[in-house]
Parts: C-alpha cells; structure tokens; sequence
C-alpha cells in the first residue's frame, strides 16, 4: 500500500490538544505549518508515554553533550482549525538527530501486521502505513512535554485505590469488590 508521509520541519505549532469535556475528550496530535494543519488521533495514554520518553531523551542529550537545552514558552492556544483526523495512532517512534540538533518524533497508522510497523517506523519507505514526521528543536519539546502533562491532567480525577477515572457518582471500584464508591470530586 502507497504511503502517505505527512512531514513537518521545524513546523510553526506542533502541540498535543484535545476536543470534548473531560471523560469524552478525544486527544490530538497537531503539526501546523502555514496553511498547513495535520490532526491525527491518539490515546491519552499514548500522550502519556510520548512526554515521558521525550523527556528521557531530552535527559540524554543533556547528559552527553553536556548542555541545557531551555524550554520556549509554552503554547496554550487551542488546536488550529479545522480539526481533520487523518488516522488514529497505532505506533510511535522518537529519534534523535544529532547531525541537525534535531528531534524526531513520527506517530503511524494502523496496519495489518505488526511487523510492518516496526520495519517503516522512522524509515524513508515508499510502501506502509500512512504517517506524521516532525522534527523540532530540543526547546520546542520541553514546552511540548509541559503542555502534555497540563492537559493529561486537567481531566476526570483518578481513584485513590485502584487509578481508575472517577466521574460526579463516583465509579464501580474493582478494588472494593464491585461496590460503588462515592468519592466526591471536590474538594
């Protein structure tokens, strides 16, 4: 199957966002160049795991080239218009580019077999699933790393006993067998 890589250099916005109130969200990925807007969906886990790892790396870059790679400010703006979800994220891979001081991060869509994903991911191939490639500067992935974790946790609250959402009734809580737990949201 034809590829369809959507590649951003040094786009002007590259920012995680969500759309819905808290419990309903669906979480973005959104590069934006000029004109150019490309949305593609994940999970709120997935978003998650792309701050944490970006974070790993930012803290191995510091520690073998020895410098402080400062933060930009962060960007709080909604996410662009107009919203189009060009695929759902299956797979995630991150990258350092040492040659350009550069960090790549490509998010992929679904494919039949998991062993195509692992063979295009990151990878200049003309066959495999569709995918977004950004590369952006160290400082750039700080505040994308800020934004991320304000955003993850700016929903439904977890359960102090099993981590689950809770919502306004409280949740049916595995940890108590079942039994509906009635934990007021707040405070």
């Amino acid at each position: 199957m034809m590829r369809q890589l959507f590649l951003f250099d040094r786009p002007h916005r590259f920012v995680t966002g969500t759309v819905g109130t808290p419990g309903e969200r669906t979480f973005y990925l959104q590069a934006v160049d000029g004109p150019r807007v490309v949305s593609v969906a994940l999970e709120k886990q997935q978003v998650v795991v792309l701050a944490d790892r970006l974070e790993q790396l930012l803290d191995e870059i510091i520690e073998r080239t020895g410098t402080q790679l400062p933060a930009s400010d962060t960007d709080t703006e909604a996410l662009s218009q107009p919203i189009d979800e060009e695929f759902r994220v299956a797979a995630m891979g991150l990258a350092w580019d040492g040659d350009a001081g550069l960090i790549v991060i490509e998010a992929q869509a679904p494919t039949d077999e998991d062993d195509e994903a692992e063979e295009t991911l990151l990878e200049d191939v003309e066959d495999g699933p569709d995918a977004l490639r950004v590369l952006i500067e160290p400082r750039r992935a700080r505040a994308f790393i800020e934004r991320a974790r304000r955003l993850v946790s700016a929903g439904r609250p977890p359960c102090p006993l099993c981590g689950q959402p809770l919502t306004q009734n409280g949740h049916v809580c595995a940890r108590l067998n079942g039994y509906r737990r009635g934990i007021s949201l707040n405070p």
